[in-house]
């Protein structure tokens, strides 16, 4: 089978969430080998199980999803801010200190995050969402720095208003709250996910092979 990942192993995490099937199917399309995988990240042996059970690894996709708490930051407890840490951030270092072994042994690998464009840009009743998902922002520069060498991509998406079943159900599209937030968005509309998961083929694929430790705001000009 040809395409742009013909031959490529990808995982793809949380395939249920946020834009994951698209992903999938997106990522099939261009001949990749998927493992879509809808484990409960958050158990400390997960990762490397998972890791360990789909063998090789060409490209991994940290498509990580947590439920917005939603509250004003003095309203937000500890067991809030765990939460975001437990479903956004430990895992994704754990999946990264799994995976990065064999690339490193192969000199050849992708590490696509698929981020948030609430970590770039205040707003209201997201400051614990905001902060895990700006560490994964801090984590993916750090992490790319260090393994360029060794010829593997480490990127990041910051993406908002793209349709998904976790952050914009059509139940929330119909609301005046979610009216009045598209007036800020620049394109007038919400992404599809497979606008969405077509860019990220792009950090997938060969084109992303001198990119290192980038961000890249997938928010229709609300971040630009």
């Amino acid at each position: 089978m040809g395409g742009r990942l013909a031959g490529r192993r990808v995982v793809v995490t949380d395939c249920d969430e946020l834009i994951g099937p698209e992903i999938v199917a997106v990522f099939r399309e261009e001949g990749a080998e998927v493992l879509a995988d809808r484990r409960d990240l958050t158990q400390p042996s997960a990762a490397a199980a998972l890791i360990e059970e789909a063998g090789q690894v060409d490209v991994l996709v940290a498509n990580l999803a947590a439920k917005v708490p939603g509250k004003l930051a003095h309203e937000s407890d500890d067991a809030e801010l765990d939460l975001m840490l437990d479903r956004l951030v430990r895992p994704l270092h754990r999946l990264t200190r799994a995976v990065l072994p064999q690339m490193m042994a192969r000199r050849q690998g992708k590490i696509v995050v698929v981020g948030a464009g609430a970590a770039l840009r205040g707003v209201p009743r997201r400051a614990v969402y905001a902060a895990a998902r700006a560490a994964q922002h801090g984590y993916v520069r750090s992490v790319a720095v260090e393994v360029a060498r060794h010829n593997i991509q480490v990127n990041a998406t910051a993406q908002t208003f793209v349709e998904n079943p976790t952050y914009f159900p059509p139940e929330y599209q119909a609301t005046d709250e979610f009216r009045a937030r598209m007036e800020n968005v620049p394109a007038g509309r919400l992404a599809t996910a497979r606008e969405a998961a077509q860019f990220l083929l792009t950090l997938a694929g060969p084109e992303s092979d001198f990119l290192v430790g980038q961000i890249f705001p997938f928010t229709g000009g609300w971040v630009h």
